[in-house]
């Protein structure tokens, strides 16, 4: 990861989107995840060699969703 430090409140209408870039002559693939919503789009851009950070951004994140949804179980309804 290079320099940026920011946050943003995922919400339930969040999107999310993966593109690939197809290999340049000089071999320059890479895929770009987007998560985005109404007003704010953030772009990851991973080349092949960031193929593990991005797959341990992809447990992290389904750890945060089993969080939430261990949560949710607990909390009372409109207690949040």
């Amino acid at each position: 990861m290079r320099t940026l430090t920011t946050s943003a409140h995922l919400e339930a209408d969040t999107t999310t989107r993966v593109h690939l870039f197809a290999p340049t002559p000089d071999g320059g693939a890479f895929v770009s995840l987007r998560i985005g919503g109404e007003l704010v789009d953030i772009a990851l851009i991973a080349e092949p060699s960031a193929v593990d950070a991005l797959r341990a951004l992809a447990r992290a994140a389904d750890e945060a969703a089993t969080a939430l949804d261990r949560i949710s179980q607990t909390t009372p309804e409109g207690a949040v």
